[in-house]
């Protein structure tokens, strides 16, 4: 069974940092792309930013030059290091990683990301 956990949420103020991480545990292979995602009440979830095996890297414009996700196959573990926060990020940020033969989705129970003064 495989289990993503997910820390480095909290409050910050505009203009300061967060990192966060995800790490898999379990029976999880071939993991093809990792990602973060956001999703605030009333809104569809949306793409912040993903990385593939080969390091190839996308980012939600409204994160871009922002942000910037990395991966430690090692460890099995996707961050994502938010600078310049600003209080339209406040949102639950979640991991995804799709892996397998088959490319399942694999999901973290989210993290709060609140941006305020």
């Amino acid at each position: 069974q495989v289990q993503l956990v997910e820390s480095g949420g909290g409050l910050v103020q505009p203009g300061g940092s967060l990192r966060l991480s995800c790490a898999a545990s379990g029976n999880i292979f071939n993991i093809y792309s990792m990602g973060w995602y956001r999703k605030a009440p009333g809104k569809e979830r949306e793409l912040v930013a993903s990385i593939t095996r080969d390091s190839s890297t996308t980012y939600a414009d409204s994160v871009k030059g922002r942000s910037t996700i990395s991966r430690d196959n090692t460890k099995n573990t996707v961050y994502l290091q938010m600078n310049t926060l600003k209080p339209e990020d406040t949102d639950v940020y979640s991991c995804n990683f799709r892996a397998g033969l088959l490319r399942d989705d694999y999901w973290g129970q989210g993290t709060q990301v609140t941006v305020s003064s």
